[in-house]
């Protein structure tokens, strides 16, 4: 789902959110997510939450609540990061980021 010539990036909530998955683990699976991670973050450059994010995050919680189609406090999170530095979305939940204004997604058919 990434093509050659993109430029990913994650979110800082996105490390987060798999630090959980490492936290919540064990054994085995565990020491494979921590391993990923530590792989995602020697790769990837992080976004951090900064004021232009948080402004994109303030347009679409609005966009949100006036559409009345609330989502993920963290799906919105890395909405905005993705609209207010340009990058499209890739996620395999497309669904929750369907029709968030100015964020583009790219998830399997």
């Amino acid at each position: 789902m990434i093509a050659d010539d993109d430029d990913p990036a994650i979110a800082a909530i996105t490390v987060a959110e798999l630090g959980v998955g490492v936290e919540l683990s064990t054994g085995r699976r565990r020491t494979n997510r921590r391993a990923f991670l530590d792989d995602v973050l020697a790769t990837l450059p992080v976004i951090d939450y900064g004021i232009e994010i948080a402004s994109a995050h303030t347009a679409l919680l609005v966009a949100v609540r006036n559409a009345g189609r609330p989502r993920g406090a963290h799906d919105l999170i890395i909405a905005a990061t993705a609209r207010a530095t340009g990058r499209t979305v890739v996620t395999s939940d497309g669904a929750g980021f369907d029709d968030l204004p100015g964020v583009l997604v790219r998830a399997p058919r």
